[in-house]
């Protein structure tokens, strides 16, 4: 996804005290918020256009159908992505899990790799050393590598085997999330729409959550 015509790159203001000096201080409150609705406007339809047209979105989703194993990895910000995709997932396919370095610890993903296994790896500036490091490990045990990332030249897009670069420019001090929350409701959408089971396992979690007592009752 292009950044072109945008105000800048994720990589040009590397950290949250550069973006916060040169997008946010000394600016009004209404003059600030004003500005991080345009730019979100105007991110969310370059965001639409460029989804509608990609098809890596249809190949990934495959990917993550006809893997046995589903892993998904980011880390800080990213942690919270690899969180949202990972909890949509499980709910129309099995085998999806979480690697949140606790629970389920890097050493233990990599001592066990197999070529059906795919992770899907959050990886946005700043790039963080745990999410490559693991990336690289997984893919040369046989792995098979997507990258969610910000831009075209960032660190593991040359050994993925898919994947997709999402513009982050925002207004604010930190980067925007609208582009990285649409990827992952597209690639959510997709893969379970075509996982088979996915329809009859949806309907045992509303069963086992309704007597469960897991909501509110309306």
């Amino acid at each position: 996804m292009s950044s072109e015509g945008r105000d800048v790159n994720p990589g040009e203001l590397n950290s949250p005290h550069e973006r916060y000096d040169a997008r946010v201080q000394r600016r009004s409150a209404l003059v600030l918020k004003r500005r991080v609705v345009e730019q979100e406007r105007e991110q969310l339809a370059h965001a639409l256009d460029w989804a509608k047209d990609d098809p890596a979105f249809e190949l990934i989703a495959g990917m993550i159908v006809a893997a046995r194993r589903r892993f998904v990895l980011g880390a800080a910000k990213s942690f919270t992505y690899a969180s949202l995709l990972a909890m949509d997932l499980s709910a129309g396919l099995a085998n999806v899990t979480l690697i949140d370095g606790t629970i389920v610890r890097p050493l233990d993903v990599l001592s066990d790799v197999r070529t059906s296994d795919v992770l899907v790896a959050f990886s946005l500036a700043r790039y963080r050393k745990y999410t490559i490091d693991f990336a690289e490990l997984f893919k040369q045990a046989g792995g098979t590598l997507v990258v969610i990332t910000d831009a075209p030249d960032a660190p593991l897009v040359a050994i993925a085997d898919e994947s997709l670069v999402v513009d982050t420019a925002s207004a604010s001090f930190a980067n925007s999330p609208t582009s990285v929350a649409l990827v992952i409701h597209i690639l959510t959408t997709l893969t379970t729409a075509s996982a088979k089971g996915a329809g009859r396992r949806l309907l045992e979690r509303d069963r086992l959550g309704e007597q469960l007592g897991l909501y509110v009752e309306d």
